[in-house]
């Protein structure tokens, strides 16, 4: 057993251990220090809220900080609500205000109301900016604490405006330049900066900024920054005056929430607000049942197609062998197109205008698709069943997987139009509509070539 993970059990044991003394406290005190700041995040995270709490309270004030802005949001919630001690005062001050916004969303009005008026003016005016953008707007995730520049400083005076108040921004490694309106003129970086000769103008070694304003969608921009490889973007109003900046750490949080979601509605649940480990059994149901519900109620239409085509298989009760290859074949390849499809708008490589083209390529691979499963279709249960069956399965193969392509293509795209989450349209629905039409397409087509 290595070293950090007998301390992980002696910390385990110790919190289990009831009740609690001061000589077990300072046990306690003593062997969390030895965790690194991951270890403590995830007892904080997967412990019961007294642990959780009690662990907290033993942390020395910096250890603590780093433990607390580690924290998803909802965890950081439940400590507060659980220590109400000045330690938490104390930390919520030191917070950026873009964290601290995201902190306080989680939190009853009361509590905000409270934390908001023990911080000192500054930091409650940069907070107050910060909450006063929707959640899904960048706005909420940027940082108002930048370090801007003047065009008309000589790079050597920048660099020593930078070293002045280099503690002050969130990062130093991009930094905007501006008018005297706050309007943004473009970006300089630390580097350039550094390699100046010191008697150049800001102004004229700047760069064009790659922006965003601050009520464009965040997951939107977030791509956009990892797509222009930047380090830091500033954001801007609507009259384009600098309001403050987002960071790579912002950035791929925000990536980091929004794949999560997106995977856990492909699945057919909601994503979970807190840890696995920490989450009630009743808040897994809640994430599930409701898609549980949908998805069955769709199903019904499977049921009723079936019962539709009824006669037909009590004539031919073959038939009846190769529903779960028709209806598996036509979900997988519907998801196999939806996933493609909405990887591709979340990553910008396929926009709304773009529908026509994709549904002629989602077609054509359909085709491709349907025509190499039909052929296998076609012999194997042709020479099994004889060769009408053999018939009515590859044709029906090629028909369902051109069906299935072209659906799946298209509900992701129909889903950003109407303003849904493409990843709602994704699997679950599109496995249900295909499973509904794949059997009336194999009905149609059997009914057909052997004269039911």
């Amino acid at each position: 057993m290595t070293t950090s993970s007998a301390t992980l059990d002696s910390v385990l044991d110790l919190l289990r251990a009831q009740p609690h003394g001061e000589e077990q406290l300072e046990l306690l005190a003593h062997e969390v220090r030895r965790l690194p700041v991951g270890e403590l995040v995830y007892l904080v995270e997967t412990r019961a809220e007294t642990e959780a709490a009690l662990l907290f309270r033993v942390l020395d004030k910096e250890l603590a900080l780093s433990v607390f802005e580690a924290l998803p949001p909802q965890h950081q919630a439940d400590l507060i609500s659980a220590l109400r001690t000045p330690q938490v005062a104390d930390i919520i001050g030191e917070l950026d205000p873009d964290d601290r916004a995201l902190l306080l969303d989680e939190l009853p009005a009361s509590v905000t109301e409270r934390l908001m008026h023990g911080l000192d003016a500054d930091e409650r005016a940069m907070t107050t900016a910060v909450l006063g953008y929707s959640r899904d707007a960048i706005g909420r995730y940027m940082s108002p604490e930048v370090l801007p520049l003047r065009p008309t400083m000589t790079t050597r005076e920048a660099l020593e405006h930078v070293r002045t108040h280099a503690e002050e921004p969130e990062t130093i490694y991009m930094l905007p330049v501006v008018d005297r309106t706050r309007r943004l003129l473009g970006v300089i970086g630390l580097r350039r900066l550094l390699l100046s000769d010191g008697d150049e103008v800001v102004g004229d070694v700047a760069h064009e900024a790659v922006h965003a304003l601050a009520t464009d969608d965040r997951e939107d921009v977030a791509r956009r920054f990892f797509t222009a490889k930047l380090l830091a973007m500033p954001i801007v109003d609507s009259e384009q005056r600098l309001v403050g900046i987002l960071t790579v750490d912002d950035a791929v949080e925000i990536l980091e929430q929004e794949n999560a979601e997106d995977s856990a509605r492909t699945s057919g649940a909601e994503p979970l607000s807190r840890a696995y480990l920490s989450t009630t059994i009743l808040g897994i149901v809640r994430s599930r049942i409701v898609w549980l519900l949908v998805l069955a109620i769709s199903a019904i239409l499977t049921v009723q197609v079936l019962e539709i085509f009824e006669d037909r298989l009590q004539q031919l009760s073959v038939l009846a062998v190769f529903i779960p290859l028709l209806t598996g074949t036509g979900g997988n390849t519907g998801n196999q197109a939806a996933t493609t499809v909405t990887r591709a708008l979340a990553t910008g490589e396929v926009r709304l205008r773009d529908l026509p083209r994709v549904i002629w390529r989602e077609l054509r691979v359909g085709l491709v698709l349907g025509s190499v499963l039909g052929t296998l279709g076609f012999v194997i249960s042709g020479l099994v069943y004889g060769w009408p069956i053999g018939l009515v399965m590859g044709t029906t193969l090629l028909s369902v997987c051109t069906m299935a392509a072209i659906v799946g293509g298209l509900m992701p795209l129909v889903a950003k139009k109407v303003g849904a989450d493409p990843a709602v349209f994704s699997n679950p629905f599109i496995s249900t509509f295909c499973d509904a039409t794949g059997l009336i397409i194999y009905f149609t087509i059997a009914t057909a070539v052997l004269g039911l």
